[in-house]
């Protein structure tokens, strides 16, 4: 009868284990899985259009113009990366930075605004795993913020300034504390309804759809994630990264946001030690701030990067 009861407990303990296992990997396939049609341009041009129309005639007047150009360059990784690359023969250059199972395509509309509004030259890359670079898991930003860095080095002017948008915020951040290549005379960041780190934002998202604690799902998740693919949710923070970061930075989010709720703003800018501005845009939900306020954003923006102080290693 010992043996029997024994032989249960193991049983039903093997089974929970076996339970949490599976569960965690369908969750870290639920977040850090590509979008199934991550390559196909033509919808995502599409998409573009109907969502921001005013696009397509720049876009067409690009291609017109030769100034719109694919890039592919090979990382440090040994992976092949894209980006698109609008050349305006400026001494100017905007890094735009895609979110969550976006692409470099769906960013144009902010592209526009630099290239068209602002002067710049603007370079849009796919992350990993993301358009048409390589790659087969999602990387949350922590990671890809080398990639980033390496575009800065490839598209190097006197003047620049990376701009992501909710993953690429986090992205953003991430990559503002990494030594920067040199022959950047004036550097901003700009982040727009960016998470503080992968694990406070996944512990919310699992706790408003599955209704569940971090215990065990969390734990057992970031443990295969470090153990598969070298890195943890943990350590993956843009908290920890402004805290530390010496350049400009302007922080946006739109104030009815539940995604990426807006209170991780307000901590961000707390723990930015200056150099720092920040626009919450209201009556904006998740990545909306632009399409609610498009003059109001241009204009935050444009103030930002004409007005703020500098680092005292930099100067106009």
């Amino acid at each position: 009868m010992k043996r029997i009861v024994i032989g249960s407990v193991v049983a039903v303990c093997v089974m929970l284990v076996v339970g949490i296992m599976a569960a965690s990997v369908y969750m870290l396939d639920y977040t850090l899985a590509p979008e199934a049609e991550r390559g196909d341009t033509t919808k995502w041009f599409r998409e573009l259009y109907a969502e921001y129309p005013e696009t397509r005639e720049w876009v067409d007047s690009l291609k017109q113009r030769e100034a719109l150009r694919d890039t592919f360059v090979l990382m440090p990784t040994g992976e092949r990366h894209h980006a698109y690359y609008v050349n305006r023969d400026s001494g100017k250059t905007a890094m735009i930075i895609h979110g969550w199972r976006d692409c470099a395509i769906d960013f144009f509309y902010l592209a526009r605004m630099y290239e068209r509004e602002l002067g710049y030259n603007v370079v849009i890359p796919d992350l990993h795993a993301h358009g048409l670079s390589e790659g087969d898991m999602i990387q949350m930003g922590w990671l890809d913020r080398l990639d980033a860095l390496h575009w800065l080095s490839v598209f190097k002017t006197d003047t620049m300034v990376v701009h992501g948008v909710s993953m690429g915020a986090a992205t953003t951040m991430m990559l503002s504390a990494e030594t920067m290549p040199e022959g950047i005379r004036e550097l901003h960041f700009i982040e727009d309804c960016g998470y503080t780190d992968v694990w406070k934002e996944l512990e919310g998202e699992l706790s408003k759809q599955f209704g569940l604690g971090p215990f065990p799902l969390m734990y057992c998740a970031n443990w295969i994630n470090k153990l598969w693919y070298g890195w943890s949710f943990k350590e993956a923070s843009a908290l920890q990264a402004v805290e530390h970061s010496s350049y400009p930075m302007l922080f946006i989010h739109g104030d009815q946001d539940t995604f990426v709720p807006t209170e991780m703003c307000q901590r961000l800018f707390s723990a930015k030690r200056s150099m720092k501005e920040m626009w919450l845009a209201e009556g904006a939900e998740h990545a909306e701030s632009y399409q609610k306020h498009p003059a109001e954003y241009m204009r935050r923006v444009k103030q930002f990067l004409e007005t703020t102080p500098l680092p005292n290693n930099q100067s106009r």
